[in-house]
């Protein structure tokens, strides 16, 4: 049979059969649509994540407490060995623009009946620039505030939401911990989701958090923004080493501190968000599988209730191959058929989803369509080829016979 006449054939008996052929792709479409949609709700998540990430700027680096040593070498608590000298000694370091102190905690904030629990942030003005954030309204603190402990905070766009404080409320006093604060400021929104947010934190003088808030004589951390961020591994190495001689430290791995490198952090993320979209689609593919499965049984029913046609058509010449590349181009047209359903249908879901998402926008893109597309073809071939031969494998004899 010519392969022309062979697709007529078999788009006319798909077409005979609406309903079962419509209920034979159903899997696929919906395997295909969740392929897509998984995919561009993963692949959303994972440029929100590290554009947000990028957004604090990538000549950053942080230095964080690390874990201290028993006798026997194992590792123990998060020590508390990071100071205000400590910051004050990388500062002098080659290759190093600013340096802030951090000194975190959370604390209750409250403006007249409106109150949250929110992030509290000690450092130092540098942090402002290093960390990308721009004050929309008021001001930040100045060094003369930070150095005589000021009771002034800058509050992030949505912690001042929250608290019902806009532009006009900029001098009045809110209370940190039952504390009485001046609101000097409020940061410009750099966004956030539902598990963290930039904009949901109180920033005061490092000083303040310290001798006042939470009674610290020590730093949560240190962050440091480098000159050029092509050298950020030798101001890594750097720091590590100035960290270590002030800690009396010869072993590095004793060290009582860690570097993070932005770059790496960046790196993990991107790795972290990639498995997680891959995990997505695998468990969206399962359903492929299972619309696949569809189409066997399908297929099997049509083999046997076209029994007797299969016999005529071998009884005037037609070959096993003929008969075997008809059924199994039906099986291919139906998940092919399916798979561009499931497309538009996964398409859409994504912009629906986007459309009532606050965190991220799912991102649909050309590799995860191609390869919804490709699988369910490759899904309709694989379980539409045991069907078709056993087609091509019946007795035209025996077929003829058949009732």
């Amino acid at each position: 049979m010519l392969f022309v006449t062979i697709v007529k054939s078999a788009l006319k008996s798909l077409w005979g059969n609406k309903l079962r052929s419509f209920l034979a792709m159903l899997g696929i479409i919906i395997g295909v649509g969740a392929v897509i949609a998984m995919l561009a709700i993963g692949t959303g998540t994972q440029q929100d994540v590290l554009s947000r990430i990028q957004t604090m700027g990538t000549n950053r680096l942080s230095v964080r407490p690390g874990q201290g040593h028993t006798p026997g070498g194992v590792r123990g608590d998060d020590v508390q060995t990071l100071t205000v000298q400590d910051a004050e000694a990388l500062l002098a370091i080659e290759g190093v623009n600013t340096v802030a102190p951090m000194a975190q905690g959370s604390a209750q904030l409250k403006y007249l009946s409106n109150n949250t629990r929110s992030r509290v942030v000690g450092t130092a003005v540098t942090y402002l620039s290093s960390n990308n954030f721009q004050v929309e309204h008021g001001r930040f603190f100045t060094d003369a505030e930070a150095d005589r402990n000021a009771r002034v905070v800058v509050l992030g766009s949505e912690a001042a939401a929250t608290l019902g404080l806009t532009r006009f409320d900029i001098g009045k006093p809110v209370k940190v911990n039952g504390l009485n604060f001046e609101f000097i400021g409020m940061l410009k929104a750099k966004g956030g989701d539902s598990f963290f947010s930039a904009d949901d934190m109180a920033i005061v003088p490092y000083t303040t958090a310290m001798n006042i808030l939470f009674g610290m004589n020590y730093l949560s951390g240190i962050e440091i923004q480098a000159k050029d961020s092509n050298k950020m591994k030798q101001v890594e190495e750097a720091i590590a080493a100035e960290l270590r001689k002030r800690h009396k430290i010869t072993n590095p791995d004793e060290d009582d501190f860690e570097v993070r490198n932005q770059a790496d952090i960046i790196e993990t993320m991107s790795g972290v968000t990639k498995t997680f979209t891959y995990l997505l689609g695998g468990i969206a593919a399962i359903s492929l599988l299972v619309g696949g499965i569809g189409i066997m049984n399908i297929m099997l029913v049509t083999v046997t209730e076209r029994t007797r046609e299969i016999g005529i058509r071998k009884a005037i010449g037609a070959r096993d191959r003929d008969i075997l590349q008809q059924f199994l181009l039906e099986s291919l047209i139906m998940s092919a058929l399916g798979g561009l359903i499931g497309m538009a249908a996964g398409i859409g879901a994504s912009m629906v989803i986007g459309r009532f998402s606050q965190d991220f926008n799912p991102v649909v893109t050309p590799q995860s369509v191609l390869l919804a597309i490709g699988f369910s073809a490759g899904v309709g071939v694989f379980f539409g080829f045991y069907p078709a031969w056993r087609a091509a494998q019946l007795n035209p004899i025996e077929c003829l016979y058949y009732e």
